[in-house]
């Protein structure tokens, strides 16, 4: 019997948790952070393009996970392991997507 699907309101609970986490980042870490979220947020651009729906989204992160993020996370901030916490910048790209 497969789960019930995620849905769109949970995840972007979850999504939501990243973006306190980052809100609550030393500041010494959170310029790094947000370069990953930047990027992140790139590649989720390129991945869903301009227009979708926010069960699209939901759909990519249920399907693809957030392991491509932790690639992003080591090259855009080789040097700052707690921009590689895929809660806080994950979370926090895809919140922001979603917003768009």
């Amino acid at each position: 019997m497969s789960p019930p699907p995620i849905s769109f309101e949970a995840l972007m609970g979850l999504w939501q948790e990243g973006q306190r986490r980052l809100a609550e980042a030393p500041p010494t870490e959170r310029a790094a952070m947000d370069r990953v979220i930047d990027a992140s947020v790139e590649a989720l651009r390129r991945r869903l393009g301009g227009s979708f729906t926010v069960s699209e989204l939901a759909q990519l992160y249920v399907d693809q996970g957030t392991d491509w993020v932790f690639d992003i996370a080591t090259r855009v901030a080789p040097t700052t392991p707690a921009a590689w916490d895929l809660t806080t910048v994950a979370g926090s790209a895809f919140a922001r997507y979603a917003r768009e």
